[in-house]
């Protein structure tokens, strides 16, 4: 099966010092380098995906400001495909499907950020358009989350998605995934 790596968002404002922190970041980053790694290293189709906000009264991802640029724990590679966006949904106004049917792709590894927001949105997306989607839920991350007077802690807010996701993909560990693959590869 034609599978991609989909690295959505891993922006540096989402890290500390960054202008709007989520919780645990740099594991998320890291599980997702080792897909990318592996994609990479085996010659797999995988597209960084970055979030460049168009309001004007933006507080993060602003253009122009290095908050907005891909972190270096999954740095951009020259001559690595990379899609703009400017909505959560990374299908939305973007060649992102195009990119994907033009190397006739069937199946999208989803890593990124935010769980509840973008990686939620796009693996939606992902599954009306056609595709198997695997959401790697250690390569993802988000953040407390307020409704009215009640802080959701970010681990249930990243669990509880990826429990409605389910209904889209499958919710596999980063390992898992690449053991997926790997067996793949042998058959």
């Amino acid at each position: 099966m034609k599978t991609a790596l989909l690295v959505i968002d891993i922006q540096k404002d989402y890290f500390p010092g960054g202008k709007f922190p989520l919780v645990k970041p740099e594991a998320a980053a890291k599980n997702a380098y080792m897909l990318l790694q592996c994609f990479r290293e085996h010659g797999g189709h995988h597209v960084h995906i970055q979030h460049i906000s168009l309001k004007p009264d933006a507080t993060f991802f602003i253009k122009g400001d290095n908050g907005s640029d891909i972190h270096d724990l999954v740095a951009h590679f020259e001559g690595e495909p990379i899609v703009y966006k400017h909505e959560p949904n990374s299908f939305l106004n973007t060649n992102l499907l195009e990119l994907l049917k033009s190397w006739e792709v069937e199946r999208v590894v989803i890593t990124g950020m935010m769980t509840h927001m973008c990686v939620d949105a796009t693996s939606r997306a992902a599954s009306d358009f056609g595709f198997e989607v695997i959401i790697a839920e250690d390569a993802c991350a988000t953040r407390d989350l307020k409704y009215g007077d009640t802080t959701i802690p970010a681990d249930l807010v990243h669990k509880s998605f990826l429990a409605a996701l389910k209904s889209y993909g499958k919710v596999m560990k980063s390992e898992e995934v690449i053991a997926l693959l790997a067996g793949e590869m042998v058959k």
